[in-house]
């Protein structure tokens, strides 16, 4: 296949797909993460390399630290990665997508963002996050209509739809306390899993993190998107407008993330690859035992849509390798 006829998909995950010690093993072998790892710091006026790799005052968890870290992480294995592909053939994505926070990673691989922009942007998304959110998120196998009803009969609120029988519930903790109990009486074979967020993001209760957030967006330079980004709040295609996508971000805070949407309208753009750059989850230590975040996700969306495209992993050293030699020799 000719470099021009490729239809590439570039993805990034969210939050919870953090891990101590991201980003250690490029920065060891590669001055383009390094480099990104010191941009980083120089925005966030914090050590970035610090927090991602030894986290000695425990803050990788942290919301407002989580989400500045992610882009970095993201932002780093993209740059190995291009730094590897780099040369006569020009490998770049047709369509871009993050989940939740991944989607400024996105923008940033689209050409809406610069590096900097948006790292400034989810530096102060996560504090106001942090400082006006509650709450947190279950993960449930409940489709959506089940979901919505029981998350309202208990003052919930759905956070995201991953997959058909994947929905995202997030709410008071005494609430979500509540839905899982309703669950083990009702839905008996039906599982639901704690995230690690630190708020009952995307929904009503990130209504006042979202106002204050709005200035902050408006605040910062988007450029024309040279590459298709999607967009979590309404599934489909950002428009190549400022306020727009400034609009998108603004809604998406307290809106759901709406994944599967993404992926369908993806999968109708008929990719032939889908790679997935950044964080990674798993009880392992260290990069080389983690696994993708949204690899499931990803291809169970394939099966259900029943399409097809290959899917490569680009979250440390070795798989970035294998991800840049794939498409190189295809």
């Amino acid at each position: 296949m000719t470099d021009a006829a490729r239809k590439i998909f570039f993805i990034f995950p969210g939050q919870g797909s953090q891990y101590l010690g991201m980003g250690a093993d490029l920065s060891a072998e590669f001055a383009a993460a390094r480099e990104i790892f010191d941009r980083a710091s120089d925005v966030v006026g914090f050590d970035m390399a610090r927090v991602c790799f030894d986290d000695p005052d425990g803050q990788l968890d942290l919301t407002h630290f989580t989400q500045p870290a992610l882009v970095t992480h993201q932002m780093a294995c993209l740059e190995v990665f291009r730094s590897l592909v780099k040369g006569d053939r020009t490998i770049v994505p047709s369509l871009a997508a993050g989940h939740s926070l991944g989607e400024y990673t996105a923008l940033v691989a689209g050409g809406a963002l610069s590096f900097e922009d948006a790292l400034k942007l989810v530096k102060h998304r996560g504090e106001l996050m942090n400082e006006f959110g509650e709450g947190s998120m279950l993960a449930t196998t409940l489709d959506l209509p089940t979901a919505s009803a029981l998350a309202a009969k208990y003052y919930c609120a759905i956070g995201g739809r991953n997959l058909p029988e994947q929905t995202v519930i997030a709410g008071r903790d005494s609430d979500l306390d509540a839905v899982e109990a309703d669950m083990k009486a009702n839905y008996p074979r039906k599982r639901a899993f704690p995230l690690k967020t630190g708020g009952a993001f995307h929904t009503y209760l990130m209504v006042d993190a979202a106002q204050r957030f709005r200035e902050i967006l408006a605040g910062v330079e988007f450029g024309d998107l040279t590459v298709d980004v999607l967009s979590n709040y309404t599934g489909d295609l950002h428009e190549s407008d400022a306020d727009a996508i400034r609009s998108r971000l603004f809604f998406q805070l307290f809106n759901p993330v709406l994944w599967y949407d993404c992926m369908t309208t993806a999968l109708d753009l008929s990719p032939d690859t889908i790679v997935e750059f950044g964080g990674g989850i798993g009880k392992g230590e260290g990069a080389a035992q983690k696994r993708p975040n949204l690899e499931t996700i990803v291809k169970k969306s394939l099966k259900t849509t029943g399409r097809e495209a290959s899917y490569l992993a680009a979250i440390n050293v070795a798989t970035i390798r294998e991800a840049a030699e794939s498409l190189l020799a295809n």
